[in-house]
């Protein structure tokens, strides 16, 4: 599967943004100031508290895939987080 999907419109190819989904694991009690910090990061289209094994989803969008890793494995740098797990969407709607 491409990483950097792609449509073709008429004779136009357009490129698709790389765009993945962060599960992050954070301290207790702390899930609401990383929420509040990771809405306000450039990159992030959305986040939300869940329920379960993991405690925050993040929808990340970036220009480029070495765009989008900076801002996972580098803005993300936010403190009080344990671990996340990233999953690249490699498919995307037209």
């Amino acid at each position: 599967m491409p990483l950097n999907p792609t449509t073709v419109k008429g004779n136009l190819e357009v490129r698709k943004l790389p765009m993945a989904y962060v599960l992050l694991n954070t301290e207790i009690g702390a899930e609401r100031e990383v929420l509040n910090n990771l809405r306000k990061t450039e990159g992030v289209l959305e986040a939300f508290n869940l329920t379960g094994i993991y405690d925050i989803i993040a929808r990340v969008k970036a220009d480029t895939l070495d765009g989008l890793n900076k801002v996972i494995n580098e803005k993300f740098q936010i403190g009080k987080i344990h671990s996340k797990l990233t999953v690249l969407i490699t498919d995307q709607p037209p």
